[in-house]
């Protein structure tokens, strides 16, 4: 007579890395480099007396130095990539308008896009830490099935959403009033730390509720029909 599937344990306290939160938005490293070229623009922009150009310039020397630097240290060339096209958009961008706060706007409306995702994702019960968690926790989509588990994953794609959106609440009126050097400096303390907060409170969410079990491999059943019919 076969057993049934043994329930996961939740996660261990001494593997919080098991949740691999960070890795879906490019690492702690990917984070930090992501807030160095706003406050360099930011620094720039106030030295060089409100020079927009110069100021995007040295924004995209920063961040191709950046990448350079992922490169030498053999960190995924993907993210180094990324992030110089995303520097060299925001310059463009500004050059364009003629507006320095026009530097941040990429940024604002990536954070209203990727909030706006989590909350309609956790509305319509597809949370997407789940889409994005599950097969790397080797549940797949089980979840969906599991009361706790889904709503665990419902509760941290909440806490994802209001993390974009305490971004939007703080950068919105300093990019309405100008406030160039603000905004730069503002990316700081919101990129890293706060994402380190919303990770942390993840992880102890989603290590008091059970991993989900997947349903079993149809290969591994037919031994067992076939021992019950000899």
């Amino acid at each position: 007579m076969s057993q049934a599937p043994k329930r996961p344990e939740p996660l261990s306290d001494t593997n919080p890395q098991e949740v691999g939160v960070a890795e879906l938005f490019g690492g702690p490293r990917g984070l930090v480099d992501a807030g160095i070229p706003g406050a360099v623009f930011a620094v720039a922009y106030a030295v060089t007396g409100s020079d927009l150009q110069l100021s995007a310039w040295i924004a995209v020397g920063c961040g191709v130095a950046l990448a350079g630097l992922s490169v030498v240290q053999r960190r995924p060339v993907q993210q180094a990539i990324a992030g110089l096209i995303g520097v060299g958009l925001m310059a463009f961008i500004a050059s364009r308008t003629g507006r320095a706060e026009d530097f941040f706007l990429p940024s604002l409306i990536k954070n209203a896009a990727y909030g706006g995702a989590y909350a309609i994702s956790a509305l319509v019960r597809w949370p997407l830490m789940g889409v994005f968690l599950g097969p790397v926790l080797g549940e797949g989509f089980a979840w969906r099935k599991d009361p706790v588990r889904l709503r665990a994953y419902t509760l941290v794609t909440w806490l994802w959403a209001g993390m974009f959106a305490i971004r939007l609440l703080v950068q919105i009126p300093l990019y309405l009033a100008g406030a160039v050097t603000a905004l730069g400096f503002a990316g700081i303390p919101l990129g890293l730390p706060l994402f380190a907060l919303t990770g942390w409170l993840t992880y102890q969410v989603l290590r008091k509720a059970p991993r989900a079990v997947p349903p079993p491999e149809a290969d591994d059943a037919e031994p067992e029909a076939a021992s019950t019919d000899s």
